[in-house]
């Protein structure tokens, strides 16, 4: 595409950012339909003079990631509902300066889970007591699943299990559960942590689909013990790509080009 006087900016901000795969999945997305529209990442400290910044320049979308996603809600004009019950937001629709501050993380996950099982009437272990595992334990119970937190910190977890109005326990005790779906929301598996899994290989029996929001490396060792024990499995990729195209779809009005988006995410991972 052309970058002209006319060119749309969206954009990511985080601290750090520099690792987001956001800007090749959302300029992949907009190049494919012909949109005169670029997506920059945005390393952000202040949030306060950030925001002011978003409307003074005209920019028209931002997604909103670490440490950012509760920060910005103080500066939004308008929230959605769900985002303000999540108590985040990863995503900002601006027009004429107004800020609405949305979630799209939860939709992401739900889509994501809903392609391998029915969400109403599930039972779904998750993994994990930070802002996504908040995101998504929101939106399974949006959809009707029914909810068990495990966690290696026991005050966050009880926080979490408490806002969710369901049980918790630690995560040292997850191979004792039995359900439709485990998530892990968890950082074991990326990183300094990929050899680590954050429950037990002989417990993984006890579930029909294992997701893990982990996306580098995308085929995490729990993954591979999990189609392994014979579960149908799904990676942080998906999340990732659902969350983003929910988040076009706020900015464009249009549909998504998904497939698209996941091949310039997948383009993306392997330069790295």
């Amino acid at each position: 595409m052309e970058i002209n006087g006319a060119t749309e900016l969206y954009g990511i901000m985080g601290n750090p950012v520099s690792h987001s795969l956001s800007p090749a999945m959302h300029n992949g997305a907009f190049a494919a339909l012909g949109l005169n529209k670029v997506y920059l990442p945005f390393a952000v400290q202040d949030v306060g003079k950030a925001m002011t910044g978003l409307r003074a320049l005209g920019i028209k979308g931002v997604s909103v990631t670490i440490p950012h996603k509760q920060a910005v809600m103080e500066y939004l004009d308008s929230i959605d509902p769900v985002a303000e019950k999540i108590g985040a937001v990863n995503t900002l629709v601006i027009n004429n300066g107004s800020i609405h501050g949305a979630n799209t993380d939860w939709l992401g996950a739900n889509r994501a889970l809903s392609e391998k099982i029915t969400l109403k009437g599930a039972s779904v272990l998750l993994l994990g007591a930070g802002g996504s595992a908040r995101a998504i334990g929101f939106g399974l119970l949006e959809a009707g699943a029914s909810l068990t937190i495990a966690s290696r910190t026991p005050e966050k977890g009880q926080a979490l299990a408490a806002a969710l109005d369901c049980p918790w326990l630690p995560l040292a005790e997850a191979g004792k559960v039995k359900a439709d779906a485990l998530i892990n929301a968890t950082s074991l598996g990326m990183g300094a942590q990929q050899e680590m899994l954050p429950i037990a290989v002989e417990a993984l029996t006890n579930f029909a689909v294992v997701m893990d929001i982990v996306y580098a490396p995308l085929k995490t060792r729990l993954l591979q013990a999990a189609a392994q024990a014979g579960c149908k499995t799904i990676d942080g990729l998906a999340m990732l790509l659902y969350q983003g195209a929910a988040q076009f779809e706020l900015w464009t009005g249009q549909q998504a080009p998904v497939e698209v988006m996941r091949q310039s995410l997948l383009r993306a991972l392997d330069q790295r």
